[in-house]
């Protein structure tokens, strides 16, 4: 792997991982995601397909306009990477200050961020988009991988 294909890489998932969460997700998802009911997991999933989508496009175009090469099974790994930790994370969406806590805020918890989450109406969001942002990281470790 060089580090222009794994800067390359990177850029790309997480420019449409931005695209991805807030534009191409739809209210009806959004609303629906954390639901812990059987309509919750398909909105969940059909975000995650969304959103998936647009970070494979991302890394088509970025191949097409740079004609860096990539592994399409690395990237598809990556992007199965991504995809995976999203969907974990977006079904704990909305429960960041229930009576009975998701397992990220557990991990919060386990961390020493409880008191950040109960405190501050925006510290979930903060924590959703940094736990996906890790992953995008890792994501693009493995598929910028020869």
């Amino acid at each position: 792997m060089t580090a222009a294909a794994f800067a390359a890489t990177y850029a790309a998932l997480t420019a449409a991982h931005e695209v991805g969460d807030h534009w191409v997700q739809v209210d009806d998802q959004a609303a629906a995601k954390g639901l812990r009911t059987r309509d919750g997991a398909l909105a969940c999933a059909e975000h995650v397909l969304t959103y998936t989508a647009t970070q494979a496009a991302a890394l088509y175009a970025v191949h097409r306009a740079t004609g860096m090469r990539l592994s399409w099974k690395r990237a598809t790994l990556g992007l199965a990477v991504s995809a995976a930790t999203h969907y974990i994370a977006d079904r704990q969406g909305g429960h960041w200050q229930d009576k009975q806590p998701c397992s990220i805020v557990r991990l919060a918890a386990a961390t020493g961020h409880a008191k950040w989450l109960k405190r501050d109406p925006n510290a979930g969001y903060l924590m959703d988009q940094a736990w996906h942002k890790g992953w995008i990281f890792v994501a693009a470790l493995i598929g910028a991988s020869e």
